[in-house]
């Protein structure tokens, strides 16, 4: 039943207005349990930092998403281990083996010039969707505005289908102060230039969350969203929680 006037949202096979929740060992009977009623809400699954390689039962959690289309990928971190000990082909065949059809790149753990990460991502797009991610992990380096602005260009360029804009699962590194608070000079300076619709903002917490739909708007892309908060999620974006209580019917703000 349908009487309220709430913000658009999109469905189904979303390109954008994506919910990207990040999994860090969710039991198999909880996750089956979660996603028989909140699938809908989910658009992909980050299996988070290297946590993939030691899961007993990667394999059957990675069919469940699938079935319940939703698009699963292992964490940065994982791939960065893989680089670092120069196991990319053997990178290649794990996610084969698995079925991933995703692959992120990043460099939140290590330095990995953007040079060779554009090459990187030439060896897996043929293979692969390639999410890229910018920024890094340590919360005492800063990357210059100018720096974001051209990494992500480049990479979209590069054939990237989005862009992950580093804050870490707690929101306190990348596109966080190490206390939490947003860098809103950096978002502004962003989506000047970038299109919204293809940056993944890292948002783990609901006050974040707010800070990009208010931003944004109600179909702005958000990651590491906890898999018990989905739901709460989908209600900011509607409009139904007291923060966004009276967010414009907009389906972004911006062009």
């Amino acid at each position: 039943m349908d009487f309220l006037s709430l913000p658009k949202r999109t469905s189904g096979i979303r390109t954008y207005g994506l919910t990207s929740i990040i999994d860090l060992g969710t039991p198999m009977g909880e996750l089956i349990n979660n996603l028989s009623d909140y699938s809908h809400l989910i658009d992909l699954a980050k299996i988070g930092i290297g946590s993939a390689y030691v899961t007993p039962n990667i394999k059957k959690k990675i069919e469940v998403y699938k079935e319940f289309d939703i698009k699963p990928y292992c964490g940065g971190t994982l791939f960065e281990k893989c680089y670092y000990q120069n196991k990319l082909p053997e990178y290649k065949t794990y996610l084969h083996n698995l079925g991933i059809e995703w692959v992120e790149i990043s460099n939140g753990t290590i330095d990995i010039p953007l040079n060779e990460r554009l090459h990187i991502i030439s060896y897996f797009k043929e293979e692969f969707q390639v999410i890229s991610e910018v920024g890094s992990k340590d919360s005492d380096k800063v990357m210059p505005i100018a720096k974001w602005k051209e990494e992500i260009k480049l990479l979209l360029e590069a054939g990237c289908e989005y862009v992950i804009t580093e804050g870490r699962d707690s929101g306190t590194s990348g596109i966080y102060e190490k206390g939490g608070t947003v860098k809103s000079e950096l978002i502004q300076e962003l989506l000047k230039e970038i299109d919204p619709n293809k940056i993944i903002f890292e948002a783990p917490s609901p006050k974040h969350q707010m800070y990009f739909i208010k931003e944004i708007g109600s179909n702005v892309n958000l990651g590491n969203v906890k898999l018990q908060d989905v739901l709460v999620l989908e209600t900011q974006r509607c409009g139904l929680r007291s923060e966004t209580f009276y967010m414009e019917d907009l389906e972004c703000k911006l062009p």
